[in-house]
């Protein structure tokens, strides 16, 4: 299982793209991106998706905790570049309505 991750810091927000596929192998390393992001209070996070090739509920659950740790400073999530199987977990578990979750035909 592979995953790319690439940050970038801007004034008011991090937008990190992850590349490859998030799963129960891989989502640790997410959440070592995510945490201090979130936990910091200071920023919001955009997280691109549009080279995720796949994503588990392993996954999922990092982008749930991440979004109380964010929730909890008054700071925003924003998920774009969704394809069509990746969305379908994010309706399905009630995600869309929590955060901001953009499929890739929205973003371009």
């Amino acid at each position: 299982m592979n995953i790319n991750i690439d940050v970038t810091e801007n004034n008011e927000e991090y937008l990190v793209s992850v590349k490859g596929e998030l799963d129960v192998y891989t989502a640790p390393e997410l959440k070592q991106v995510f945490e201090p992001i979130s936990s910091s209070g200071e920023h919001n996070l955009v997280v691109d998706l549009s080279e995720l090739n796949y994503m588990d509920s392993t996954g999922l659950g990092i982008f749930v905790g991440t979004l109380k740790d964010l929730n909890k400073n008054n700071k925003e999530l924003h998920v774009l570049g969704v394809n069509d199987r990746i969305m379908k977990l994010f309706e399905i578990t009630g995600l869309r309505d929590l955060m901001y979750v953009n499929k890739r035909s929205e973003v371009d």
